[in-house]
């Protein structure tokens, strides 16, 4: 594979998750994810600093994604409707490669405890990139926290029912409902 063809990063995370899953994390070498991706060493490091920064890898668009849905959800908005509009604007941007990636993503998380820590990491910063933008809306800061876990929630449950399936449909619709489910089970604690 020539250096120059594009997709590298997405390329290294789907070789990273493969070997993680086939070797272990801790077995797992940068050079084997760059040798399984097609691109030199140097092309890994101009990605990421390191192998544990694959987990994490589009984090930040998708904080950034939720939290622009979150501010242009309607001014009359709920702060659970206004985490929906975040939910959808950040599954618009989930493709192919995101559906394929989450059953193997999965599975190399499972056998590791430092991608587990590293998974929980990203969970928070989802949580308080929406938890930001609602207190930006004027959402009281409990409830802006508790919309917000509800929202990593569902799309957590989402994306795993997405991946699940052969529903072409997109992720927000997997979503949506997984946020509509814990919704309704809130009701229930009152």
């Amino acid at each position: 594979m020539a250096r120059w063809q594009p997709g590298a990063r997405e390329r290294l995370v789907l070789a990273a998750v493969d070997l993680f899953a086939e070797h272990g994390y801790d077995a797992t070498t940068v050079t084997q994810i760059a040798d399984r991706a097609g691109v030199t060493k140097s092309t890994f490091f101009r990605h990421f600093p390191d192998k544990r920064e694959l987990l994490v890898a589009g984090q930040d668009a998708l904080s950034r994604l939720l939290a622009e849905g979150i501010a242009g959800a309607a001014d009359d908005a709920t702060p659970l409707e206004a985490v929906a509009a975040g939910l959808t604007k950040a599954s618009s941007f989930m493709g192919p490669m995101n559906r394929e990636l989450g059953p193997r993503l999965k599975a190399a998380i499972a056998a590791s405890t430092e991608l587990q820590e590293r998974d929980a990491l990203k969970t928070v910063g989802l949580a308080s990139a929406m938890t930001t933008a609602l207190q930006a809306r004027g959402v009281p800061t409990p409830l802006a926290h508790v919309a917000s876990e509800l929202g990593v929630l569902a799309f957590k449950q989402g994306y795993e029912s997405w991946t699940a399936t052969e529903d072409e449909s997109g992720l927000a619709p997997h979503v949506l409902a997984a946020l509509n489910d814990l919704k309704a089970a809130t009701a229930a604690l009152h």
